[in-house]
């Protein structure tokens, strides 16, 4: 028998203790051995769960504890989660966490920790869409060439909502705080932080590489209007909050950000709450991860597949490497070396000339135009709005011309920018 301790007793946990119990008769036929939670910690006694197993606030008593074999870290944060990890696999014991922020930052220093003990992480991204195993295990024998992730369902909602139904982003955003998707503050989502975080674990067990959020270039949802609707629909695009991967060279390209994807690719068919992960193999090519990326059900089921895993003595190494990948350790691409299409929606003064002044910023920053298009804002305005999209070109180039851009007397409102990513 394998005892569980279950730190921090919320949707997440209580779904664990739940699987653990009605599913114990599969689950001790898949691993061979039961699975039983026998304590959980939560930080409010008062506050009342329906699940039947003993209950403390007494977190460093259950720490010390000889008898419990697994450790269930469901607390959240990064420096107590930290901690008290690192504490729990300097006696031996193995850890399964989905605390996805813990590790964002702590990843590598937990790798080092464990020794011999185990984590298991795999509800740490995309809730119960198997994406750490697939891209750990079964996709072992490929080098990846590119990750691309709609990894958050609170972005993923508001923007397919937007699309559908021409509704605002406020709009959307509130009725997802009333259902529940968002939080009471979305900044950790829609900002795409979230997205970030999990991004940079699929990273780390593609390419080895070490990075935190703080280096990688991360822009959120919130700027997002009809009008860039309006354009996405015209040219056969959805807009989605895209965390991307790519392998370029000795460099690791690394981003999050809402982009223009084609929609008739597989990733812009997921949509509302929904998750969608692609991985590139160089020899088995896309492959396509789609569930519940979230949920206290979704991500319970990956938190026990971890458990069964462990109780199995898997061997593969936390992060998918047992030596280095490269001979010379990949780096993080620069910011300003990205290179894809963008996009540019201006609102200007209808007046003439307006159209060959951009252009012309546009060439002196070494950006060439693939399409344009043209929005009156009524019929007696004497505003328009104009899009531009390009064709390949760097990002330093970009922030450059819309720094000049804003500078032009004609200009009366920020020009708002997106990325293009398509497979051509």
């Amino acid at each position: 028998m394998i005892k569980v301790a279950v730190l921090g007793v919320g949707t997440v946990g209580s779904s664990v203790v739940k699987i653990l119990e009605k599913n114990a008769d599969i689950i001790q036929a898949r691993c061979g051995k039961r699975i039983v939670p026998v304590i959980g910690v939560v930080r409010d006694m008062s506050k009342k769960r329906d699940i039947g197993i003993p209950l403390t606030d007494d977190i460093k008593s259950v720490i010390n504890r000889d008898d419990i074999d697994i450790y269930i870290e469901l607390m959240g944060g990064i420096e107590q989660a930290y901690s008290v990890v690192k504490e729990i696999l300097s006696k031996g014991k193995s850890v399964v966490t989905a605390n996805k922020a813990l590790l964002a930052y702590h990843r590598y220093d937990l790798q080092k920790a464990a020794q011999k003990a185990k984590i298991g992480f795999e509800a740490s991204v995309a809730g119960g869409i198997p994406v750490i195993k697939a891209l750990r295990e079964g996709l072992s024998a490929n080098h990846i060439t590119a990750i691309k992730g709609i990894l958050n369902g609170t972005c993923n909602y508001i923007l397919t909502k937007m699309m559908n139904e021409k509704a605002s982003f406020k709009d959307v955003l509130k009725e997802a705080q009333e259902l529940g998707y968002a939080e009471a503050d979305p900044t950790f989502d829609i900002g795409g932080f979230d997205a970030a975080h999990k991004l940079l674990i699929l990273a780390s067990i593609a390419y080895g590489i070490e990075a935190k959020p703080e280096e990688i270039l991360i822009e959120g949802i919130e700027n997002i209007g009809n009008e860039d609707i309006y354009f996405a629909k015209e040219f056969e695009y959805v807009i989605k909050l895209i965390g991307i991967a790519k392998k370029k060279g000795d460099k690791v390209e690394l981003r999050v950000h809402p982009s223009l994807i084609p929609q008739d690719e597989m990733i812009a068919k997921v949509n509302g709450v929904m998750n969608g992960v692609s991985l590139i193999g160089d020899f088995v090519g896309e492959t396509m991860y789609y569930g519940a990326g979230a949920g206290g059900d979704a991500t319970a089921s990956a938190v026990v597949a971890d458990l069964i895993d462990i109780a199995r003595e898997g061997q593969s190494p936390m992060l998918g490497f047992k030596s280095p990948l490269e001979k010379a350790k990949l780096v993080i691409m620069p910011k300003d070396e990205v290179e894809t299409k963008y996009y540019f929606r201006v609102k200007v003064k209808d007046e003439i000339g307006v159209l060959a002044k951009i252009a012309a910023v546009l060439e002196l920053s070494q950006i060439s135009i693939e399409s344009f298009l043209q929005k009156t804002e009524a019929k007696k305005s004497d505003t328009t709005t104009l899009f531009f999209a390009t064709h390949h070109c760097k990002e330093a180039n970009v922030q450059k011309a819309l720094k000049e851009i804003e500078k032009l007397p004609f200009v009366i409102d920020k020009t708002n920018m997106l990325r293009i990513e398509a497979n051509t």
